[in-house]
């Protein structure tokens, strides 16, 4: 007989072990992420109604709000659902795709901010070539 075992789910430590504290991270979590999502559409919704706005310095914020929500309704949604039920297991797929999706919308935003700093840079360092280097095309 051979001692094989499988990983189906990982335990999460939890905040803490009173329920009154769940709650409060419960109430925490929530208005941190209502306040992401309200800021973040905000922008976006800003940006996409103003005609005057679709710029390129304004289409990267547009992206960065974007990923901005995609970070934050990865790892937020599955905190607040632990502290409200009192759960502390994440499920192995559950936690791979929470990880690839951080990673993912994290290295996205590094790359649109070094654009966008580049962006910035031929703006104010060559401001004559901006035309030519970012137009409309780039």
């Amino acid at each position: 007989m051979s001692n094989s075992s499988s990983v189906t789910e990982f335990l999460l430590l939890a905040f803490a072990d009173r329920w009154e504290l769940h709650l409060l991270h419960f109430w925490l979590f929530l208005g941190i992420y209502l306040a992401a999502l309200l800021g973040s559409g905000l922008i976006i919704t800003a940006i996409a109604c103003d005609h005057h706005l679709h710029t390129p310095m304004y289409f990267f914020c547009f992206n960065l709000s974007l990923l901005d929500l995609g970070s934050i309704s990865t790892t937020v949604p599955k905190a607040m659902d632990n502290s409200l039920w009192d759960s502390r297991d994440i499920s192995y797929l559950g936690c791979a795709a929470q990880v690839y999706f951080f990673v993912f919308c994290a290295a996205t935003e590094l790359y649109l901010l070094t654009i966008m700093s580049y962006d910035r840079y031929v703006a104010i360092c060559k401001p004559l070539h901006y035309g030519t280097l970012l137009g409309s095309r780039a």
